[in-house]
């Protein structure tokens, strides 16, 4: 007599022992949350490479300092994270000025107060890309963890077969190698948007410093 299996992989997820069928759940979440926050990233981590580009074309054609404030100021929801450092920078620089402060307070006040505008910019940009380094790197063990015991299950059910052939085993192996490729299939795009992303918010954050240099020393000359 010929033994047939359906080996789809619908009828195996659904054949599969209550474990297996809870980390397949566990990981479809997992990889449906990282999916949400590659596309959120994307999208934030564009709008301020976009944004940050603009301010700097603006800043570098020679606009009056004052109109730029008045309108980063004005702007404070819709600019970007340089333009936002730019407006901390430049009011702390007018406040100490206008008390009569030294040049060298002056200048490092402002230095201060970019310092910790950049700093919870980068905090914003950084922002969940730990879950997508977790989704990254447990995924895979969790996907095996349900292979393993999927095996188990197959074997322990061969020890009521007076004769194991292929046929027998593999339904049960198929099922148990199912939590393994949805293990993989949520840790590939969650580790390579995590590496693209933190790439990008590095170089983000090696222009923002750049532009602290560079504005502290237009504050400088301006002082003299």
């Amino acid at each position: 007599m010929i033994i047939t299996h359906d080996l789809s992989i619908i009828s195996l997820v659904i054949q599969a022992s209550l474990l297996v069928k809870l980390i397949l759940v566990l990981l479809a979440l997992l990889s449906l949350m990282s999916w949400y926050w590659i596309f959120r990233k994307w999208f934030q981590i564009n709008s301020a490479q976009s944004k940050a580009g603009r301010f700097e074309r603006d800043f570098w054609s020679g606009g009056d300092l004052d109109l730029m404030y008045q309108a980063a100021a004005g702007g404070r929801f819709r600019s970007g994270g340089m333009e936002r450092i730019f407006e901390a920078g430049y009011r702390e620089f007018t406040k100490l000025r206008t008390k009569g402060h030294d040049h060298a307070a002056t200048i490092d006040g402002s230095r201060r107060a970019m310092r910790a505008t950049y700093q919870r910019e980068v905090d914003d940009l950084d922002g969940h890309l730990s879950f997508l380094a977790s989704v990254g790197s447990v995924s895979p063990y969790i996907g095996l963890l349900g292979t393993v015991w999927g095996i188990m299950n197959a074997f322990r059910g061969l020890s009521n077969v007076g004769a194991a052939t292929l046929t027998h085993v593999a339904p049960g192996i198929a099922e148990a190698l199912i939590a393994t490729a949805i293990g993989l299939f949520a840790a590939i795009p969650a580790v390579v948007a995590y590496n693209r992303f933190a790439h990008d918010i590095d170089r983000l954050g090696i222009r923002f410093e750049s532009f602290m240099e560079e504005f502290s020393n237009i504050l400088q000359r301006n002082l003299r």
